[in-house]
């Protein structure tokens, strides 16, 4: 009865688990946990491997967290919600959910994403490690609250190309999502109205979504606690605008 419930976070941590970037890496025969920062993540990737191995990691993992959430959705759908992504095959297998009983829908939704990111994070596959869950983060974010995704990504990019430190802006990113999913609360309405109340007035806000920004902003700013030490400490890997060769 109700497969989806528990099914959905399962597949989301199976797939979150896979170590892409490890794979990667030794599919050019480098074994990616012995250089660099050790990290199996897209950024030690692309800093070891390079540009377009970093490139291809990155979005592997962000589809790792983008597709058990968007198939969850799809799963478990809540009257008058429509996913980013709909889907007709997983329609015909789908739970669905009256508004009265959306908390336990986005309960769930909010479960599979984390679940995919915790796979990365702590790969049994690599003995229970992994990466920093930045770009699966942001897959699992892109499809439950993609315009949040547009501000964060802004943030993102201000903080990187004022420091050039990525470890910097995915900290400042991760700060930002709480507050950005509380004032998404406070500005989006009921439905498309700007008469009725907003979702925040009405008590009709997404409280699972923010309870689980509040969750994976600490852990991904945990997961970066040694690149804090190392920007207090001066000694944190800088990415540096290349320079233009003098005219001769």
């Amino acid at each position: 009865m109700q497969l989806q419930l528990w099914l959905c976070p399962l597949f989301a941590f199976l797939l979150g688990s896979i170590p892409f970037g490890l794979i990667i890496a030794k599919l050019k025969g480098i074994n990616i946990r012995e250089h660099g920062s050790g990290n199996i993540g897209a950024t030690n990737v692309l800093r070891v491997v390079g540009k377009k191995y970093g490139i291809t990691c990155l979005i592997l993992d962000a589809l790792k967290g983008f597709i058990p959430v968007v198939i969850a959705i799809n799963l478990i759908h809540i009257e008058g919600k429509s996913p980013l992504l709909s889907s007709h095959f997983l329609d015909q297998f789908a739970l669905h959910l009256p508004v009265a009983e959306q908390f336990k829908g986005q309960l769930i939704h909010v479960l599979t994403a984390l679940a995919a990111i915790l796979g990365h994070n702590y790969s049994p596959w690599v003995g229970f490690k992994g990466g920093k869950g930045i770009a699966t983060s942001a897959g699992v974010l892109i499809g439950l609250m993609p315009a949040g995704v547009g501000l964060l990504v802004i943030v993102w990019v201000v903080l990187f190309l004022t420091t050039r430190y990525v470890s910097l802006a995915s900290v400042g990113a991760a700060f930002a999502l709480p507050i950005i999913t509380h004032i998404g609360a406070r500005v989006h309405h009921v439905s498309n109205d700007k008469n009725l109340p907003t979702l925040w007035e009405a008590g009709a806000w997404n409280k699972p979504l923010f309870v689980f920004s509040v969750v994976i902003a600490i852990l991904a700013i945990w997961k970066h606690r040694t690149n804090i030490q190392r920007l207090r400490a001066g000694t944190e890997h800088r990415f540096e605008r290349k320079k233009k060769p003098a005219n001769v």
